[in-house]
């Protein structure tokens, strides 16, 4: 099929269109092109194609996929899926429960592409709103554990639960490698354990409290509420057990810890788990924002990202990302944790849920779920049959009920699930009951039915059966921005003032260099609310998400079609997940060969920081692989040193393009030369957007490869997360991808552990991949491969001539992405990297990637949906900045190298309008320094923000409002 952008109007095909997608995600059409490719120095785009990607490495044939469809022939397909998807009341618990998502959040947040499309608030001044939500999130963390500090959200709880066991190896004192873990935690929590300690070296032992408190472990973790749903008192065992200099985690369900007496009053110095129960649905397993709190002496320890408050240029107060920002970039295999996503997105969703509800709402909600399960435990008691009987007589929403027989169990169960109710079988005799927020009336009549034959309405009484030394005593949610909005006016207008002071994609291209913010496409977008993909628990029964598995299947077909692997793993929720998926299966299919001492992993001195980081959570040793002046491989430094660790290499990590943006022309012979010598050849994806349709990972040498769909394959950003990061496999590897253990994964052996919570990941955001690819079709993708590809080189074309562009091909050619050297300019002018970055901010542009691969650097990725017009205002801003730096160095009208407007970058509001100006520059040339910008100005909310301000004083709770005003 020939995709036209000006399809003919005398026959059905043209009428019909069904290609018109591409062209609605494209962002230069047919002749715009033609002009890009003017400029870059070509007549077509084969010719330039063949100038830029290597022979070598070129796929020469279609990819086997389907034409393009339509949008609403994509949905209509998709709905055929959903429909196939049965919708039970959840009354399954096991750390995922129905919930009821406020609509004013929904639509303005999750919905809102003001929100959803949003990058990392790496620029924090362009990012105030964002992380004033996140601070507020992590205030609803600290007030319910009771601990100092709290971060700003992580992958899930099972993950969580193993940084959290990492984390006690780096602070505790023990000398012990061993690990206790309580028998009462999820299972899919402990399956997640012990993928990660194998790696580590440590022994995980599960049990008791009396072998918690008998044992020398380096850290223990707890469950509070228990697996099935008992509520113990932990202060004796975790007293207990720190006495043997123990550091102690606990796992705690979120909304019960709005009644129940805190974590860190019972002595833990940990606690972590899922936020969804406020109001984030179930989604098959995701995506969700894991809470993760803890002690402040332990801060620089904790994984992932602490929004702190600050100051900005103008002594006012102003948010940042504290302590961990990049570190993985910095600090590479010394890093904390390789995790570099959140879950922003749901970690803003919960906050938000806690302030439009506020402390009386969720106090509400709390006592409403608890007294459910203790109407149901009471009229289970009550009744006359002496078969049944409550296991617990602690509870906080789930209530276990023995049925004396596995014959009645069975018979109660099926007879749920016929009536549209999912229970969960703890045992042959015992059922589990999880009540929730969405519990109601006529639920309540239906499982007394079930289980005591007989229709109990709720008493009029609502009992709270906890003891009262269970119930914590504290005020929680005492903030005022939790007491502030309850009325759907003023939650409304404060979710409107929080996006108003963040740049997003709806308001500019933001041109990260290896970040590829792409377009999410409405329609790609509308599937991920649809009931029958949101609210369906992740351990229903197979026969009721069969649409799900298809959906996923298909998905999985499309990306196994693109990049050439056999298989695909679909478990790994963000890009640093896939990278440890993808390790974890080398490692695995060298220890089936019993090859266990295959352990160095070649890294080139390019490569993410992640990749070092994942490298050294895999128990792998890093060695680190020169790059040459053009920023490829260098083969002679690889050579050596395969040759030298022959005996022990167990991968390479390479990124194609390299990490420098630029197609290398040896990468066949790099995996060839790794196979040679045992090794494996681990392709990181980041880059992934110059391949599509272009190229196949599979066929130039690569064993895995992780995706990641939030960049390449349209799932947006969130503001830092979600991000899913499945892995791509040759056959030889892909018997050994992540299974799970509640819920077992196709094609994955019994024994291969986890390395996420739930068996597909953050399931829920799939359907926006799957609509990307079915609507750009087999040849759309690859013109989106070709004009990213385009819009790269001519911006690199256009700004050579004022930047030095550090790095390209053989023929000149850069690949998606250009990095160009700040260094002479700094070096002439004392203008930096920062400068530029924050100058850009008046332009009304987020900044490319700062220093990122290259310190005193910017590193720019255009992708394919960026119209001419709009690379030509980024490029007219970018030449400007540098005008404005030479104007400077030469004094021109009184301006001075220290007093100029990259140096007071960005310029607020107050600044402009303020009755003061002393700078030898005009307010109309620091608010408005092209004509372009009056049309649609951009406001920054804060001046620029005093970064070592704000780790020196460290605050990562909500301030008093007065500070806002």
């Amino acid at each position: 099929m020939t995709i036209s952008q000006n399809p003919s109007f005398d026959t059905f095909q043209g009428l019909f269109n069904e290609a018109e997608f591409v062209y609605r995600h494209l962002g230069s059409n047919e002749t715009k092109q033609a002009d890009l490719l003017s400029a870059v120095g070509y007549k077509d785009m084969q010719s330039f194609i063949n100038d830029t990607v290597p022979e070598p490495v070129r796929l020469h044939k279609e990819l086997d996929l389907p034409v393009a469809m339509s949008e609403h022939a994509a949905l209509a397909k998709l709905r055929t899926m959903a429909d196939d998807i049965t919708v039970n009341k959840s009354y399954i618990g096991q750390g995922y429960s129905p919930v009821r998502m406020p609509a004013v959040i929904q639509r303005n947040v999750l919905e809102n592409p003001g929100w959803y499309t949003a990058y990392t608030p790496y620029q924090a001044e362009i990012a105030q709103g964002r992380l004033e939500a996140l601070l507020n999130f992590q205030q609803v963390c600290i007030d319910l554990t009771g601990l100092e500090l709290a971060g700003a959200s992580l992958l899930d709880e099972a993950t969580a639960a193993a940084e959290a066991m990492a984390m006690s190896k780096r602070v505790s004192k023990s000398k012990s490698t061993q690990y206790f873990v309580d028998e009462r935690v999820y299972p899919q929590t402990l399956d997640v354990i012990n993928t990660r300690a194998k790696y580590f070296g440590w022994e995980v032992v599960v049990g008791d409290f009396e072998t918690a408190k008998s044992g020398d472990y380096f850290g223990a973790l707890f469950q509070y509420v228990g697996a099935e749903g008992d509520v113990k008192d932990l202060t004796d065992v975790i007293s207990a057990v720190k006495e043997n200099k123990t550091y102690v985690s606990v796992v705690s369900d979120i909304m019960s810890l709005v009644l129940l007496k805190s974590p860190a009053d019972m002595g833990a110095d940990v606690a972590l788990g899922s936020t969804q129960r406020f109001g984030i649905p179930m989604g098959f397993g995701g995506p969700h924002a894991a809470y993760f709190a803890f002690s402040d002496k332990a801060k620089r320890s904790a994984p992932g990202r602490i929004i702190g408050v600050s100051k900005d240029a103008q002594g006012n107060t102003a948010l940042r990302m504290a302590l961990q920002t990049r570190e993985q970039h910095i600090r590479r295999e010394k890093a904390n944790s390789n995790i570099c996503t959140s879950q922003v997105l749901l970690a803003n969703l919960a906050g938000m849920y806690a302030v439009y509800h506020g402390p009386d709402g969720v106090k509400r909600i709390a006592t409403r779920i608890h007294a459910f399960a203790t109407a149901f435990a009471d009229a289970i008691t009550e009744s006359n049959d002496s078969s049944l009987s409550v296991v617990h007589d602690q509870f906080f929403d789930t209530v276990v009920v023995d049925c004396g027989s596995e014959k009645l169990a069975t018979q109660i169960f099926k007879n749920a699930d016929n009536v549209g109710y999912n229970l969960w079988r703890l045992s042959d005799t015992k059922l589990s009951v999880a009540f929730s927020e969405t519990s109601d009336q006529q639920d309540f009549n239906t499982l007394t039915q079930l289980f005591v034959n007989k229709s109990h309405d709720l008493p009029e009484t609502a009992r709270v059966s906890l003891d009262s030394a269970h119930l914590r005593t504290d005020d929680i949610l005492t903030h005022p921005v939790f007491n502030s909005h309850h009325t759907e006016h003023e939650m409304l207008r404060y979710l409107k003032s929080l996006e108003d002071k963040d740049l997003a994609m709806n308001r500019s291209m933001i041109s990260l260099g290896s970040c590829t913010m792409k377009l999410n496409a409405t329609s790609e977008m509308l599937p991920i609310t649809w009931p029958e993909f949101a609210n369906v628990h992740p351990f229903a029964p197979r026969d009721q998400v069969t649409g799900y598995i298809a959906m996923i299947d298909s998905l999985q077909d499309q990306l196994k079609a693109i990049t050439g692997f056999d298989d695909v793993s679909m478990q790994p929720n963000s890009g640093a997940s896939g990278e440890y998926a993808g390790l974890l299966a080398i490692r695995r299919y060298h220890e089936s060969l019993g090859e266990t001492n295959r352990d160095v992993c070649l890294i080139p001195q390019s490569a993410h920081g992640t990749n070092p980081a994942t490298a050294m959570m895999m128990g792998m040793k890093v060695v680190v692989v020169k790059t040459d002046e053009n920023g490829n491989v260098d083969i002679d430094d690889l050579t050596a040193k395969c040759e030298e660790h022959s005996e022990r290499l167990g991968a390479l990590m390479i990124t194609y393009p390299s990490t420098h943006g630029v197609f290398e022309e040896g990468i066949r012979h790099i995996c060839d030369l790794t196979h040679k010598h045992g090794g494996q050849v681990y392709m990181d994806g980041a880059n992934m957007n110059a391949q599509v349709g272009m190229m196949q990972p599979a066929d130039v040498g690569a064993d895995v490869l992780h995706m990641n769909l939030h960049k390449t394959f349209c799932i947006p950003h969130g503001g830092g997360g979600p991000g899913m990061g499945p892995i791509g496999m040759k056959a030889h590897l892909a018997t050994f991808m992540a299974n799970h253990t509640l819920s077992p994964v196709h094609n994955a052996q019994k024994d291969c552990s986890a390395v996420s919570a739930a068996p597909y990941g953050s399931a829920s955001i799939l359907p926006i991949s799957w609509m990307y690819i079915a609507m750009m079709g087999r040849d759309g993708l690859l013109k989106a491969t070709e004009l990213a590809l385009l819009n790269a080189n001519y911006v690199a074309a256009e700004l050579k001539g004022h930047y030095p562009v550090l790095y390209a091909g053989k023929n000149g050619r850069v690949a998606h992405e250009c990095i160009i050297d700040i260094r002479p300019l700094k070096e002439e002018t004392g203008i930096t990297e920062s400068d530029i970055a924050k100058r850009l901010m008046d332009y009304g542009f987020h900044s490319p990637t700062m220093s990122f691969p290259v310190a005193g650097t910017l590193m720019i990725e255009p992708t394919e949906s960026e119209s001419k017009e709009e690379l030509d205002r980024f490029i007219s801003a970018l030449k400007s900045i540098k005008a404005e730096a030479m104007k400077a160095k030469a004094g021109e009208d009184n301006w001075t190298l220290e007093d100029n407007p990259l140096v007071n970058a960005p310029h607020t509001a107050a600044m402009i309008t303020g009755e003061e100006w002393t700078h030898p520059y005009s307010r109309e040339t620091a608010a408005f320094p092209l004509p372009y910008i009056r049309a649609n100005k951009f406001w920054p909310s804060v001046a620029r923000v005093d970064d070592a301000y704000g780790d020196k004083n460290l605050m990562c709770s909500c301030p008093s409002i007065e500070n806002y005003m």
